[in-house]
């Protein structure tokens, strides 16, 4: 029987063959517990690295891709961070280790309400879960030092960017749904924006409106 810790240990050693090296990233991979954030019958396999279904046909993403989107984030102390889709909550959970303070916003109503109760029973309290249409971002909170889009859009949405400071970071999946994605990390400029293509990657769809109940 493998115990808990060893799953951990062989959980942040998959992590680092995958090249998470950042050890802040590393640090706040240890301290969240996936495990808290997956219910149901694939609660005993929150320690692979592979996306898990949740609840409202999502999905959680395989633990390797979090850590590796959130070290291209570079994520300062300081920092105001967008998460559009907060899914099970898992990410925004890390990003809060590492920056100021988290707004994640995600259509499904459920999912949002299920993340609210779980960061306070975790007493995360530098996160803010909003019930919307994250295609928008959040105009009222804007600008943010980083943004974090955890569903596939055709192209980098420009809502979103134009919320980005200037100096800050964007990591967002970009293609077609059906295709292979690219994980794209965009910095804005004084005069504009610059495109990283990272690694090929699987997300569901960034999804306009809000989803029926």
């Amino acid at each position: 029987m493998i115990t808990s810790a060893e799953q951990k240990m062989q959980f942040l050693y998959a992590l680092r063959s995958k090249g998470v090296t950042d050890k802040r990233v590393l640090t706040a991979m240890e301290k969240i517990d996936r495990a808290d954030f997956i219910k149901g019958i694939f609660a005993n396999r929150a320690y692979e690295d592979m996306p898990l279904p949740i609840a409202c046909g999502q999905t959680i993403s395989q633990p390797s891709v979090v850590a590796l989107m959130t070290q291209a984030l570079q994520v300062q102390p300081r920092d105001k961070i967008l998460e559009v889709g907060t899914g099970s909550g898992y990410q925004a959970a890390i990003l809060s280790q590492l920056g100021r303070r988290i707004y994640t916003i995600d259509r499904h109503r459920r999912l949002a309400q299920t993340a609210q109760k779980l960061f306070e029973r975790l007493d995360l309290g530098n996160i803010t879960v909003i019930s919307g249409d994250g295609s928008f971002g959040l105009p009222d909170q804007a600008p943010f030092d980083r943004i974090i889009v955890t569903a596939a859009a055709e192209d980098p949405p420009g809502p979103l960017l134009a919320q980005l400071r200037i100096g800050g970071i964007m990591v967002v999946p970009v293609g077609q749904s059906d295709t292979v994605q690219g994980l794209i990390k965009v910095t804005r400029t004084e005069t504009g924006y610059e495109y990283d293509e990272l690694r090929p990657v699987r997300f569901v769809p960034l999804l306009e409106g809000i989803a029926p109940e």
